[in-house]
């Protein structure tokens, strides 16, 4: 287990989901058979992270309290922390520097979605860094949609650029972030953008003007996801549908993943299969037993 804390940003208004976002936050709906936080949350744990803040709305904190209480149940410790409003991403670590305590961090987009073979090996690698910054790059046929990260021949980052008009490459930074211990200070740092709001590509440039910012490159093989329009939450429901249906695996199953990394035994994972028990997801749950080392 990482001595990183975990942060999982899901507030906002999530007003382009609207009007189906208006009555229920945006990370709480489903991505097919699962709630959309379960994907984040089972990134950080695939990540041996089992202390995690999660960072809502005044108003949803309740319902997300319902759904996920305080981790136990799969071996993880939740703080639950209030984003008062919306005003930018790296305004996450002033909300949790009291919570992470000097800690490093891996923050992850609630809406965001990754999936692929040898994804807990690249997370390993980011998280032997214990000094500096580690951005995932995701190549899309669209950069200029995004924040883009500029890198030479190398490998080394050079520039990270938001929705450039000529991107510097065709990666896009992807919504997940792992940073030392210094990034609540550096947050406290920056200025706001002309939006008003402390923008993520702003607190990166920090490490990036240090020299400590490195990137992950997620290749072939990798699928990452966004799910903050009505088209992408569709997409996603089908990509996790076809996988599970081909594969007859789970994808984003904290449940599985406590089992399989030891933090529950037989007892807990057979209880929280009888919870789910007249569901598909239940069956599954029950065929893990036994499962543990094989």
């Amino acid at each position: 287990m990482t001595d990183r804390k975990g942060l999982i940003l899901a507030g906002g208004t999530g007003s382009r989901l609207w009007p189906i976002t208006q009555g229920i936050s945006k990370q709480l709906m489903p991505v097919y058979d699962k709630p959309m936080i379960y994907y984040p949350l089972s990134v950080l744990m695939l990540a041996g992270i089992r202390d995690i803040g999660i960072i809502t709305t005044p108003a949803d904190q309740a319902q997300f309290r319902h759904l996920l209480g305080d981790g136990s149940q799969w071996g993880l410790r939740l703080t639950w922390l209030v984003q008062p409003s919306p005003d930018g991403l790296a305004q996450a670590y002033l909300v949790a520097e009291d919570y992470l305590a000097g800690a490093p961090s891996a923050m992850v987009l609630g809406d965001n979605i990754f999936f692929g073979h040898g994804l807990p090996e690249m997370l390993a690698c980011a998280d032997a860094r214990t000094a500096g910054g580690t951005v995932f790059g995701y190549r899309v046929a669209d950069p200029e949609r995004y924040g883009v990260v500029g890198m030479d021949a190398d490998g080394t980052v050079t520039q990270i650029v938001e929705k450039p008009a000529v991107p510097p490459s065709s990666y896009a930074v992807t919504g997940l972030y792992f940073l030392d211990g210094t990034a609540p200070a550096r947050a406290r740092s920056i200025a706001p953008s002309t939006r008003g709001e402390l923008e993520i590509t702003t607190l990166l440039e920090t490490y990036l003007d240090d020299g400590s910012l490195t990137v992950e490159r997620m290749g072939r093989g990798y699928a990452w996801l966004d799910t903050g329009t009505h088209g992408s939450l569709l997409d996603a429901g089908n990509f996790v549908r076809t996988l599970q249906s081909r594969q007859g695996m789970q994808t984003g199953c904290p449940e599985e993943i406590a089992y399989l990394q030891g933090w529950i035994d037989e007892d807990a994972l057979g209880a929280l299969a009888h919870r789910y028990a007249k569901t598909d997801y239940g069956t599954y749950l029950s065929g893990l037993q036994g499962t543990r080392g094989t």
